[in-house]
């Protein structure tokens, strides 16, 4: 009898075996990852680090000595009021940019989102501009807001309204370059949307029909919501962009004027390239990326409340 039991009793595998295995399949795993963590720590992880160091530093970006200073760079940051000047035009920017060039992507998708005849050039007219270099697009719009003879004004004097100073006033020159990003980047806002109409199904329509709803609710009730995991993308990364914006800043107004168009990103550029404190440049910087992911983090966390996944 004990000598059936003995037989039958399941036979324990050895520690060392087992602990084999798993350092095979640890070597497996990061053979695998290798290819993507090793050109991931090159480019992104050790800059970022190393980015951080300097900014815990003195560094003039000339000499090749400097001392390390600490949190000095970022208390003097926070006590500076400019920095908050330039965190309130960066918020009116982002908030410029991103909420006009979202829904007015997806105004443009229900407008050329249908089959008809000449829709496919109407696409690819608004997406041109997506395309074009922002440099190139912000020398065409700095000859448009010209005040004497650019085309804006002469449109506004068309229908007797006043003449502006567009990027040479302080009150218009941020409203100038959110047009020109706006312009810019909402055909590429459509683009997505009209892919996320195709994919709701015609099912829901049809029921909806049935129980009496009219077009406007349809789209309040079907549409909204089954387009919102791109409305989300959408958001995230039009405000990412927001952030980085620096081309048609620098093309158009460079900061002007008197500071009225100066951005996180702008004052990262004038403390590196213009005034050489690479210390406090990298400071912004470390700034700007906390700001970035919080903000990303903010628009996750809200999204559980209307992002609806199929």
């Amino acid at each position: 009898m004990n000598t059936v039991l003995a037989k039958n009793k399941p036979t324990s595998i050895p520690r060392k075996r087992l602990s084999l295995s798993k350092f095979k399949f640890g070597m497996t795993l990061l053979l695998f990852i290798t290819p993507a963590l090793l050109p991931l720590t090159v480019f992104w992880i050790y800059p970022m680090l190393y980015s951080f160091y300097i900014s815990l530093t003195d560094w003039d970006y000339m000499s090749p000595e400097y001392s390390f200073v600490g949190l000095e760079n970022y208390i003097d940051l926070l006590v500076n009021p400019l920095f908050y000047e330039v965190l309130a035009n960066t918020l009116y920017f982002c908030l410029g940019v991103v909420l006009p060039s979202v829904f007015g992507g997806l105004l443009l998708a229900l407008m050329v989102g249908n089959s008809k005849k000449g829709n496919g050039l109407y696409r690819t007219l608004l997406f041109s501009p997506w395309v074009t270099p922002t440099v190139a697009v912000s020398i065409v719009w700095s000859w448009i807001f010209e005040p004497r003879v650019g085309f804006a004004n002469w449109l506004l004097t068309s229908v007797n309204l006043p003449a502006l100073e567009w990027t040479g006033s302080t009150t218009w020159a941020m409203p100038a370059v959110i047009i020109v990003t706006i312009w810019k980047g909402i055909g590429w806002s459509m683009i997505f949307y009209l892919n996320a109409l195709k994919k709701v199904p015609t099912t829901l329509y049809e029921a909806s029909s049935l129980d009496g709803a009219n077009r406007w609710q349809k789209f309040i009730h079907v549409t909204l919501p089954l387009i919102s995991p791109t409305t989300l993308f959408l958001v995230i990364i039009t405000t990412i962009d927001a952030l980085q914006a620096y081309d048609q800043i620098q093309v158009l107004t460079q900061g002007g004027p008197a500071g009225s168009t100066r951005t996180i990103l702008y004052m990262y550029y004038q403390s590196a390239f213009e005034q050489f404190n690479m210390g406090q440049a990298t400071t912004v910087a470390t700034v700007l990326l906390v700001i970035t992911a919080l903000l990303s983090l903010l628009q996750f966390v809200l999204s559980k409340r209307w992002v609806h996944y199929q």
